[in-house]
């Protein structure tokens, strides 16, 4: 178990967007978190990141407590996470955004910065190097000194996907990946996903709307409604149970 989320409840005023949900996801598996649209998914994500408290509950990573540590914390411990709006420093190339995610691996003081000295210098070299690396694996380094922003969507997905593993996590959140590719983008997007959790050695816990996608990756799903848990195992079982069918088209007896 790498991840447990422990009677997690959380209200904004008088709304109830997560209600005592209780969920785990094992080391290695590719978690999906579906659900209609407003059902509590990038709430439960911005709580296991630390964006939000929860009202009350816990989080664990790894059996290590989590819950209201802050979000550069939990980062340390281990998660790392993109958005369904990539997020990239546009007046940055492609290296230097991957490089904000290393920043924490470089072992050299501020002062041999500010100076030059020869730790920073070799440091740099270290990082840098790593960086191409987790380009390479993603077919990006060609694009290494090109501004992020400028990029098709595909690549810019996958740059913030690499900060992300630049990190170093353990577990890696992924707020709708396939948002706004094509057929042929989805596919390729599915066997990266598979080779950077087999390579890497992480988890991968993932919110997504495109079914086909979610029934092709994932080992097991989570489906909210409203904050509530009303499905947790197999997609192709959850396709058929009749409190998902009835959260996503609806109750037809009172249609």
């Amino acid at each position: 178990m790498i991840l447990e989320i422990k009677n997690i409840t959380k209200n904004f005023g008088g709304i109830v967007a997560i209600n005592d949900t209780t969920f785990h996801i094992n080391k290695n598996e590719i978690f999906g978190l579906i659900g209609p649209n407003g059902a509590g998914k990038t709430t439960m994500f911005n709580i296991i990141t630390g964006n939000y408290k929860p009202s009350s509950g816990q989080v664990f990573l790894d059996g290590n407590n989590i819950t209201n540590k802050k979000n550069y914390k939990i980062v340390q411990a281990g998660i790392a996470r993109t958005f369904q709006n990539i997020r990239l420093f546009s007046s940055m190339s492609v290296l230097d955004n991957i490089l904000i995610g290393l920043d924490n691996t470089a072992k050299y003081t501020y002062l041999e910065s500010i100076f030059r000295l020869p730790r920073f210098f070799s440091q740099e070299k270290i990082v840098k190097e790593k960086a191409y690396e987790i380009m390479k694996f993603l077919g990006i380094d060609k694009y290494a000194n090109e501004l992020a922003t400028s990029l098709s969507y595909g690549n810019q997905r996958k740059v913030e996907i690499a900060r992300a593993l630049a990190t170093h996590p353990k577990l890696l959140l992924l707020d709708e990946p396939a948002a706004g590719m094509n057929p042929n983008e989805t596919k390729e997007l599915a066997q990266l996903l598979f080779k950077i959790r087999d390579e890497f050695d992480i988890t991968i816990l993932l919110i997504e709307h495109d079914m086909k996608f979610v029934n092709h990756l994932c080992d097991r799903v989570m489906v909210l409604d409203y904050g509530k848990t009303i499905f947790e195992g197999h997609i192709e079982d959850a396709i058929q149970d009749k409190e998902v069918i009835k959260a996503y088209l609806g109750d037809f007896k009172h249609a």
